[in-house]
């Protein structure tokens, strides 16, 4: 590093600047102190770590920046809460220098902007890699959080958008130029993915029982939902949404898609929600599967079931 720890700080400081009047206490001081709102307080952390989520000779550091806060929104999304305060501890490696460490931070600033986030302060330390780990709260009205728990036998299985984007964007930006412009969008979504913060609330509204962001595959999250609720599932993998660019498996386990995955009560009820989406966000929602009293399947053209094996990320295998 080319300048001291202090100036550093005081750079990010700079960068940072111009919080809203509920920060009482910004960037610089032991901990950050914002005021609080009346609902329920959502906390969630989250990290990068440099070889496993992205690589520097590959990723400009405002796209690391960035995805490091979209993914921690992400999560707070799929509580139906909204984003409001982040602390970012990050590690730095010895051949890292200033600007590299203030790109990255204008790529967490751009990304608190765009979804009403704050960025108040963390923590620098020197390492042998890079890892970016963030520390995010949101709020929802008290008792309005979705939770993984509550789906129920007979619940759609819905998701938003498409899948295997992402999947489809590093393989893509691995292989290099030149891209379609589908593929071109992959590599979008895989550099600065869009936590569905607007769409949540719009589910939560129209009775989702259960919710969670697709981040390490489509079948590894929905399994986490049947464990968590106690219940089984059916999945169609013929009406999964699959982005143009993505490949055979991407959209069932590429992960990293931010999309939400919920279980929505009845057929009346993903309709609402999907003329909504639509006007609004323009954001599709398909139905992909059933939730079912037991056991994890996939369904086939022909009507025959199958074991549902979930793929995805998982750090520790």
């Amino acid at each position: 590093m080319d300048i001291s720890e202090d100036e550093l700080i005081t750079a990010i400081g700079r960068v940072l600047s111009g919080t809203g009047p509920d920060v009482l206490v910004p960037v610089g001081d032991d901990a950050a102190v914002v005021r609080r709102g009346a609902g329920d307080l959502v906390l969630t952390t989250d990290a990068l770590v440099e070889g496993t989520h992205f690589d520097r000779a590959m990723s400009r550091p405002r796209d690391i920046g960035y995805k490091a806060i979209a993914a921690s929104i992400s999560d707070i999304a799929a509580m139906a809460a909204s984003p409001r305060y982040a602390l970012c501890a990050l590690t730095l490696s010895d051949d890292v220098d200033a600007g590299w460490a203030m790109e990255l931070f204008g790529g967490m600033r751009e990304a608190s902007d765009e979804f009403a986030c704050t960025l108040v302060g963390g923590n620098l330390a020197r390492g042998p890699e890079v890892t970016v780990a963030i520390t995010l709260t949101g709020e929802v009205a008290r008792g309005a959080a979705v939770r993984r728990s509550g789906a129920e036998p007979g619940d759609a299985v819905v998701v938003t958008g498409t899948l295997g984007g992402a999947a489809a964007g590093r393989r893509l930006a691995r292989r290099g130029a030149p891209w379609t412009e589908a593929e071109l969008d992959a590599i979008h979504r895989h550099e600065r993915p869009a936590p569905r913060v607007g769409e949540a609330p719009v589910l939560a509204r129209n009775g989702a029982t259960a919710m969670i962001d697709v981040s390490d595959g489509l079948t590894r999250d929905l399994v986490r939902i049947c464990e968590a609720s106690s219940v089984g599932v059916r999945l169609d993998p013929a009406t999964v949404p699959a982005h143009p660019a993505a490949a055979e498996g991407e959209a069932l386990g590429g992960g990293e898609d931010y999309e939400l995955l919920a279980t929505m009560p009845s057929v009346a009820a993903v309709a609402d929600a999907a003329g909504e989406l639509a006007e609004v966000f323009a954001t599709p929602l398909t139905t992909i599967g059933t939730i079912t009293t037991e056991g994890l399947q996939t369904i086939d053209d022909t009507g025959n079931t199958h074991p549902l094996e979930p793929s995805g990320w998982e750090h520790f295998t």
